[in-house]
């Protein structure tokens, strides 16, 4: 039987040679995983050896993160804005650039105000954006919108396991066409897809032969998504639109954020400097 320390080394070296950016951080993560145990617990037990059936789970893991699949994937969850979040393949994987259009939604739903504050998450994935939301703030109303099944199933799961069935709606549609006519919607916001499509085969293996690309590929110039939800969404939106935004798209997103007539039309960078939010208030 191998030593738990010698098993881990050996991970991080097979990851590290297939390019994995943080081998030593994922083979901890597999081996924890596998193990059933927190990340620490490799460290206090570094010396004990590892069982045949031990090694049997961890292996199928350590091949398909060798695959490049995604992490969350194969570990089932991942960690955003304070919740762990289910995700499932075939889910895009939420990003800590996203927590940044979480945080200016947050700021514009002052913390403590009762009055209902109906948003409409449009393309939910995991359902991380509208659920960040939800938790943050009691008085949100949450409509999770997607077209497809798979990110539809992932947002009903979470939603189920963090109790939040009374204050969100998954619903299935393209863009805002689910949410009816009279239903009130305060706030729009979306991550879309936004990387044009001829960059996607330069992405990371993850993004490129992975991760779903109706959830990514913009079209030519990645704008494709923005010019059909924002007419809609500034029609619809009482207070405004919040919308995640691509490397030099910003300035294309503002220009139609205020030709649709939208006001103090602002950015947010996120932790990397990147402006990653564009959002628009209706005026008063």
């Amino acid at each position: 039987m191998i030593p738990l320390v010698d098993v881990l080394t050996r991970t991080e070296g097979y990851l590290r040679s297939r390019g994995i950016p943080s081998p030593r951080y994922e083979a901890e993560q597999l081996l924890a995983h596998a193990l059933e145990i927190q990340r620490l617990q490799i460290y206090l037990q570094h010396d004990r050896p590892m069982s045949d059936e031990e090694l049997a789970l961890l292996r199928p893991l350590v091949a398909r993160r060798g695959k490049r699949e995604p992490l969350a994937w194969i570990l089932g969850t991942v960690g955003f804005h304070a919740l762990e979040l289910q995700v499932t393949p075939g889910v895009l994987v939420p990003r800590p650039d996203t927590e940044t259009l979480v945080d200016e939604v947050l700021a514009r739903i002052p913390e403590g105000e009762t009055d209902p504050v109906y948003i409409a998450d449009v393309g939910c994935g995991s359902g991380a954006i509208g659920l960040a939301v939800a938790t943050a703030r009691e008085n949100a109303r949450v409509f999770s919108i997607d077209i497809a099944d798979a990110p539809l199933a992932c947002t009903r799961a979470n939603v189920a396991a963090l109790g939040l069935e009374k204050r969100v709606a998954v619903l299935k549609g393209n863009l805002l066409d689910p949410i009816p006519p009279n239903r009130v919607i305060d706030w729009v916001v979306s991550n879309p897809p936004y990387i044009p499509s001829k960059d996607l085969t330069e992405c990371e293996p993850e993004v490129s032969q992975w991760e779903p690309k109706g959830a990514l590929d913009g079209g030519r110039d990645g704008l494709a998504v923005y010019q059909q939800l924002l007419p809609t969404a500034v029609e619809r939106a009482r207070k405004g639109v919040l919308v995640e935004v691509g490397i030099r798209q910003a300035p294309h997103i503002k220009r139609l954020m205020l030709e649709l007539g939208l006001v103090d039309v602002t950015t947010a960078n996120d932790l990397g400097g990147v402006v990653r939010v564009v959002a628009g208030h209706k005026p008063s």
